[in-house]
């Protein structure tokens, strides 16, 4: 992540706030679950840098979940997050330890897990850090994965988003210093240039990088915005997962 905004107004992990789901071993992964558990359509959240407990990720998988989506929010970083309130965290050998290669791998275990419990089709979504675990996800020859939806992406080389193998939707706002309005529309013509492809991309007017699960409660134009971009991103899985 290269980006002062994919550490801004980091989420309250003591805000009381845990979801409607529950918490199980899934694939080797400790994951939030939520969603009807004998659904044969699954989703795969792959949260940003602070982790899976993130409240804004909660309510958002619950949300997709009301749609009739089994959905699994894995902690690939293993209960450790980004930790900015530690005056001796050291970022540089966190990136080391939280590779986005190595996120791809770890998750690799759900989608298995998922199709030995019924599950026919699956969808995944990724945010910042885990935007780029997803888009290696959609270029991976070894799962079988349905549609792939990368919220606010952390830099992804132009070769990984042209190995991209399923429909995908990326979501980017205006303001995102990881991707110029002119690289996302850049990106977009790329994809759509693959004519056996299915692309969506949209800029998101005002937003910054990580606005769909960092915004503020009290910041009306984000919330609306993060809305937004949730509805997209369901209506993208509801037509390509299913």
């Amino acid at each position: 992540m290269s980006s002062p905004q994919c550490f801004e107004n980091p989420p309250n992990l003591n805000s009381g706030v845990h979801g409607l789901g529950t918490v199980q071993e899934l694939g080797g992964v400790k994951s939030y679950v939520t969603g009807p558990h004998d659904s044969k359509l699954a989703l795969v959240l792959i949260s940003d840098v602070f982790g899976y407990e993130a409240p804004n990720l909660r309510k958002l998988a619950d949300k997709v979940a009301a749609a009739g989506f089994f959905v699994v929010v894995p902690d690939l970083l293993y209960g450790d997050y980004f930790d900015l309130e530690n005056p001796q965290f050291d970022r540089a050998a966190w990136l080391q330890a939280h590779g986005m290669d190595k996120g791809c791998e770890d998750a690799k275990p759900l989608f298995s897990a998922l199709r030995s419990k019924g599950v026919t089709a699956i969808g995944a979504a990724g945010f910042c850090w885990g935007g780029v675990v997803v888009a290696k996800l959609a270029n991976s020859s070894d799962i079988d994965l349905q549609a792939a939806v990368l919220l606010h992406p952390g830099p992804i080389p132009d070769n990984e988003y042209n190995e991209i193998k399923v429909p995908v939707a990326i979501l980017i706002g205006e303001i995102d210093n990881c991707y110029t309005p002119e690289k996302t529309k850049q990106i977009g013509e790329m994809l759509s240039a693959k004519p056996e492809l299915e692309s969506f991309v949209k800029i998101y007017p005002g937003m910054s990088h990580g606005w769909t699960v960092k915004y503020k409660d009290d910041d009306e134009a984000a919330v609306k915005s993060a809305e937004e971009a949730h509805h997209d991103m369901l209506n993208w899985f509801i037509n390509h997962v299913k």
